[in-house]
């Protein structure tokens, strides 16, 4: 009997086992990213996503209220264009975006704090945060695209195509004719048509091209500044003489009036911006707050159509997507926003 019951055992085990082998569980079923399952994501998750992160599905129709948003005269085009988008697809509030540079966009929105989201065409300075911090605001960046900033003559200019780095400084500073840049142009005072000092795009050429000192820039005689690129546009279109920079998109938009220059041998273009070979290629950004966007769910929705479809219009609009990982990486600053 002993005998019997020990082998009893062993047939007892095995029977369970097979009996939970051969049960079968319905798998789960994958569930929708939403709002509400953002904040259950785990940071281990969204790294396994890496450049792949995807933001849940937002439907424009299911949005109301209020869109303020203002700053960088570059951006600005690209921002209305997903506005439209935005609101061709159903959202039945109202956008507004204004055209102020990029300095005075981050005046409004960290000091005043008038607006929900600040178009910039340059990071934010530390004094710019500061300001932000010091009204409760913690700015959230967002990367949206990149410009391939473009310097531009008139089309009736046969004279010059390419500028040095140090061609170009000299253009918009000490140079008073054509002819002090090069010899055999002509002997004609030099028309200078620039951004002004509150756009990001000015702030960003006296950087890369004057070393952070504007003093040359602003001391230069046949200046002209504007804060919208369009009458920077007109400016040279109606001077024979005349050169100016601004975002690439609004060369794109008036080509056939303008001739764009290459730098240093390397035209402007999404290859050269790619491969990193054009010097003037630099980052487009939004910037709102986590506590903007929880607070007006159409804020938080407009980002994510933004960061959702982006790369859809801006080679349209005229600039270029931004690198992969800085996409995903403002992705992902969507998400930490809404945990």
């Amino acid at each position: 009997m002993k005998r019997l019951y020990l082998l009893f055992i062993p047939l007892l085990l095995l029977g369970l086992v097979l009996t939970a082998c051969g049960r079968k569980e319905k798998a789960a079923e994958p569930q929708a990213l939403t709002p509400a399952s953002i904040r259950e994501t785990t940071p281990k998750t969204q790294a396994a996503i890496g450049e792949g992160i995807t933001l849940p599905e937002v439907n424009p129709l299911e949005l109301s209220g209020n869109i303020i948003a203002a700053g960088s005269s570059t951006v600005y085009p690209l921002a209305e264009r997903m506005a439209e988008r935005f609101t061709d697809e159903g959202f039945g509030g109202n956008i507004t975006i204004d055209l102020i540079g990029t300095g005075a966009g981050f005046e409004r929105f960290c000091v005043a704090g008038e607006t929900d989201i600040s178009n910039a065409s340059r990071p934010i300075m530390d004094s710019e945060l500061a300001s932000c911090r010091s009204i409760g605001r913690e700015p959230i960046e967002f990367r949206v695209g990149t410009d391939a900033l473009a310097v531009v003559v008139n089309p009736a200019n046969d004279w010059v195509t390419d500028m040095t780095l140090e061609q170009l400084a000299q253009a918009f500073s000490i140079a008073e004719k054509w002819s002090d840049l090069d010899a055999s142009w002509p002997n004609e005072p030099i028309q200078r048509f620039i951004p002004g000092t509150d756009s990001g795009t000015f702030d960003y050429f006296v950087e890369e091209v004057f070393d952070k000192d504007k003093a040359p820039l602003l001391s230069a005689a046949n200046t002209q500044l504007s804060e919208d690129d369009n009458v920077l546009v007109q400016g040279i279109e109606g001077s024979l003489y005349g050169i100016g920079f601004f975002g690439y998109a609004y060369y794109e938009e008036n080509r056939d009036r303008l001739s764009v220059l290459s730098i240093e041998g390397v035209t402007p273009n999404r290859e050269h911006v790619d491969d990193g070979s054009y010097p003037l290629a630099r980052p487009l950004f939004m910037y709102s707050t986590a506590q903007i966007m929880k607070d007006k769910p159409q804020v938080a929705g407009f980002l994510n159509f933004v960061l959702t479809y982006v790369n859809e219009e801006i080679v349209d609009v005229g600039y270029f997507p931004a690198p992969a990982d800085a996409l995903a990486a403002a992705r992902q600053a969507w998400l930490d926003a809404m945990r």
